[in-house]
């Protein structure tokens, strides 16, 4: 009879493979783990037991499991409910919030978002403040952090982990926002290691892993942020951020020449032509005193259209112009899927069948066969694929990445 010590050191390399299809909903029970790891039933076993040693899932063995065949039901597997978690946090033009994120992109803790109206030109100065209410909720929660990642509304080149173009905040160019993300956490008395990637490339790997992108292979997200828009593709589970981290930046995709100055010295992109901002100009409305613009934009579409003349005219010019840009991009990149966030989201919701027409007209593939084009579905999909992020070396090598949270704590 095998060990069972030597069924799990056979295994001990899909322990990763194992954890992230527990965590993707993709193997709800034993069975299908086996079957997707292709392994032996006991090698399986051995893998879900470990993790549940983790503390990363439980396996509850009572019976009524269907197995979807013949035999005994199948061992049920789960995300534990008291695990360990990870420190999201994300800046935007508007403010920030605080969330731990555990497996399966669950929100186990969020803190109220902060507004403000000049998030300053020092990047640690936000970033400290926001980490600061991060860790009240690490300390209060009582749980291992596994690590820390920050979403910005910039791209962020890599290696050096520094904001390239933070249009919509008075940062400068290539501020390091990772070096200083870290030295906050240092502060903070966090010892988790701190990542940072761009909100809608992060948006886009939460949407793809645990909402409406399950399940696609090309994964294209286009998003509106608090201010301008941004883009994200998803290849085969990974993110393409190109060489140095900046691919896909949608929002200077020139959708009208002769419409609004951007900020990146162009004309008519969608940053500016079907953001919040321009939802807002164009029905004639000026921006409130009090509150997030995305939330005053979507309010004004939700509450106005199609009874409202004005908002009604406004809703279907900026759907009009995303479609435009949605087009060039399925001729380039020819996603399986389109996913919408932010603004765009209500936008789609507004006026479904218009989207799509446009998209389908104006693309060389819409032609032949319509692009599937779908809101996204997850809260906070910002703050949940920050957690992607910070427990990515979790799903990589969950024995060591464990071990060093717990050694650190």
């Amino acid at each position: 009879m095998t060990h069972p010590r030597t069924r799990l050191e056979r295994g001990r390399n899909a322990l990763g493979p194992a954890l992230e299809l527990v965590h993707t909903g993709r193997a709800p029970t034993r069975a299908v783990l086996t079957t997707e790891l292709g392994v032996t039933r006991a090698t399986a076993g051995a893998v879900a037991a470990e993790l549940q040693t983790l503390g990363l899932i439980t396996v509850d063995a009572s019976p009524g499991t269907a197995t979807g065949g013949q035999g005994r039901p199948s061992h049920r597997l789960a995300i534990a409910d008291d695990g360990p978690v990870a420190l999201a946090v994300q800046v935007h033009a508007d403010g920030h919030r605080a969330a731990l994120v555990g497996l399966g992109g669950r929100l186990v803790a969020t803190a109220p978002p902060t507004h403000t109206d000049d998030p300053g030109a020092d990047p640690a100065e936000i970033i400290r403040e926001v980490v600061a209410v991060g860790a009240r909720l690490l300390a209060d929660s009582g749980r291992v952090c596994v690590g820390a990642a920050l979403a910005v509304p910039s791209a962020v080149a890599e290696p050096e982990g520094t904001a390239l173009n933070p249009l919509h905040l008075a940062w400068p160019v290539g501020a390091p926002v990772r070096e200083i993300f870290g030295r906050c956490l240092a502060e903070a008395g966090i010892t988790a290691p701190g990542l940072c990637g761009n909100d809608v490339n992060l948006s886009a790997l939460a949407e793809h892993r645990h909402g409406a992108g399950r399940g696609a292979r090309h994964l294209l997200c286009v998003a509106t942020g608090h201010r301008g828009v941004g883009g994200a593709l998803v290849v085969d589970g990974r993110l393409h951020t190109g060489s140095a981290g900046l691919a896909l930046e949608v929002g200077h995709l020139t959708v009208d020449p002769a419409g609004r100055p951007c900020h990146c010295g162009g004309r008519g992109c969608l940053d500016v032509e079907t953001d919040p901002q321009a939802l807002l100009a164009a029905a004639g409305r000026a921006p409130g005193p009090d509150g997030i613009l995305l939330d005053q934009a979507a309010d004004l579409v939700r509450g106005g259209f199609p009874a409202d003349p004005a908002v009604r005219d406004a809703t279907r010019a900026v759907i009009d112009r995303l479609g435009l840009g949605l087009a060039g991009l399925v001729n380039i990149l020819n996603p399986d899927r389109i996913i919408l966030g932010g603004l765009h989201r209500v936008l789609l919701q507004a006026d479904p069948d218009r989207l799509r027409a446009v998209v389908a007209e104006r693309s060389l593939w819409g032609r032949g066969g319509s692009v599937p084009v779908l809101a996204a579905t997850l809260r906070h999909s910002g703050l949940v694929g920050a957690g992607e992020l910070a427990w990515q070396a979790v799903l990589d090598d969950p024995l060591a990445a464990l071990t060093r949270a717990t050694a650190t704590r």
